[in-house]
């Protein structure tokens, strides 16, 4: 007797679960209960949905380290019980969030897939229909034993599936809204699903990690020539920011400025952490390719290689909440966790 998978929905907000007021006209949030009303395709899957929302909707731009708790919690107490999760999010800050998440349910046996829309779910050309429904087969889908073929925490977008921590948004106004850069697509949509399975993370933990603590004190500092350092040395006060996360340009180089490399000396000595991340859309960070990068080398600056600035970010405030030693957050800040790293 086949056994339909379970997947559990959980909407927090976003464009996808848009529809015209009748009355009004004005875009409002719908009852996910009522979801085959507004998606009658999902009929047609062999899946048994459940549906879970947030009671006031969330916009992407909002999202918060509280958010992102409630939902790994939600999928943490409901772990057992379901096959698969698919969560609704909007798509600004949908890879911070993935990233996060990563980071938070550790030791995943089970997928965890994030998607969205560009256009609303009640509009005539909206993505968000594809989007939902190739989502919920890929969380429903099983390898030859039966187990969940994706284990890990990913993005699904306009026919590309990508690992969470490796994704990155890309477009405002394309369907094709995001791109891993560093790392292949786990899956691509057409008349099949092609799975690139050499690509799929696997755990080797034996059971879920499951941590909601994430601290605030990290920042972000992105290079631009004639950038004035000064202004920017609250960023360097170890006393509220323990972990840095640099912007640098190309491979992993910088302007060699006295008060920018004074700034990054007297932080890494009183135990701050500063991590090298690469603008570029794609590539990675190769301290001492060049002499503007050797510096940083000498100094105790961590390669980020080949993570996105979204990865970098939630790593950190996840390694932080985690109240380890120096020594062993620098180490697990260049150690890949959960495939977050070339």
């Amino acid at each position: 007797m086949h056994v339909k998978p379970k997947i559990l929905i959980i909407y927090t907000g976003g464009t996808i679960g848009m529809v015209n007021d009748a009355k009004t006209g004005e875009l409002k949030a719908f009852d996910f209960n009522h979801i085959y009303t507004h998606v009658p395709e999902l009929e047609r899957l062999s899946v048994e949905l459940t549906t879970v929302s947030f009671e006031h909707p969330i916009d992407s731009s909002e999202i918060s380290t509280e958010h992102w708790s409630r939902i790994a919690t939600t999928v943490s107490e409901n772990y057992a019980l379901y096959d698969g999760f698919v969560i609704l999010h909007g798509s600004d800050t949908m890879a911070y969030t993935a990233s996060a998440l990563s980071f938070m349910l550790q030791g995943l046996k089970k997928p965890v897939i994030l998607t969205g829309s560009q256009l609303p779910i009640g509009t005539i050309r909206t993505d968000g229909k594809e989007n939902l429904i190739t989502a919920i087969e890929i969380a429903a889908t099983k390898d030859e034993n039966g187990s969940p073929l994706i284990q890990e925490v990913a993005v699904y977008f306009e026919y590309s599936l990508y690992r969470g921590n490796r994704s990155s948004k890309i477009s405002a106004n394309q369907f094709e809204a995001f791109e891993s850069p560093n790392f292949t697509p786990l899956a691509v949509a057409g008349v099949e699903i092609d799975f690139h399975k050499d690509d799929l993370f696997r755990t080797s933990l034996t059971d879920v990690q499951f941590s909601t603590n994430m601290s605030h004190e990290v920042g972000l500092l992105k290079l631009f020539p004639g950038i004035n350092f000064n202004l920017y040395k609250p960023l360097f006060d170890v006393n509220q920011v323990k972990v840095l996360v640099m912007e640098t340009y190309g491979s992993g180089n910088a302007p060699s400025n006295g008060v920018f490399q004074e700034l990054l000396t007297n932080y890494i000595h009183a135990g701050g952490i500063v991590v090298n991340v690469t603008q570029c859309a794609s590539g990675k960070v190769e301290q001492g390719k060049y002499e503007t990068s050797s510096f940083f080398n000498k100094i105790g600056v961590i390669s980020g290689r080949d993570m996105t600035t979204e990865a970098a970010l939630t790593k950190a405030m996840f390694l932080l909440g985690q109240q380890l030693t120096l020594e062993n957050l620098k180490l697990q800040m260049t150690t890949s966790l959960v495939g977050e790293m070339s």
